[in-house]
């Protein structure tokens, strides 16, 4: 079904699968992420040291919120990295990894097209 514009799946919650429990700084970001998410906030930004948690975090803000989540990475890499963990992290659900190779980025704010340079 479509639910504000959003196409829910009501056959397969976002399951989280994993032996950790939220630690630290985890469990206050995960809710003030969910609360975000659920008062309408569009735009929140989780910020964190390398291997601080933040994938994790983010899959327990998915879990509890059950909503489609598109991520994206700055390179081939990440992007993997990524795509292996989330794949771990919900086993029961579709996740999937896109690659775009065209040598371009869109600029959003003007619909201009750059050179993209890595």
């Amino acid at each position: 079904s479509i639910e504000k514009g959003i196409l829910v799946s009501e056959n397969q919650p976002f399951e989280l699968v994993t032996n950790y429990q939220p630690a630290g700084d985890q469990p206050q970001a995960i809710e003030k992420l969910v609360n975000g998410i659920e008062h309408g906030l569009r735009n929140q930004l989780l910020l964190g040291v390398t291997g601080s948690g933040k994938t994790y975090t983010m899959a327990n803000v998915i879990a509890q919120t059950q909503r489609p989540t598109i991520v994206m990475a700055h390179n081939k890499t990440l992007a993997a990295q990524l795509y292996g963990e989330f794949k771990a992290f919900f086993p029961n659900n579709a996740v999937e990894y896109f690659v775009s190779y065209y040598p371009k980025i869109l600029r959003v704010l003007n619909m201009s097209f750059l050179l993209q340079i890595v």
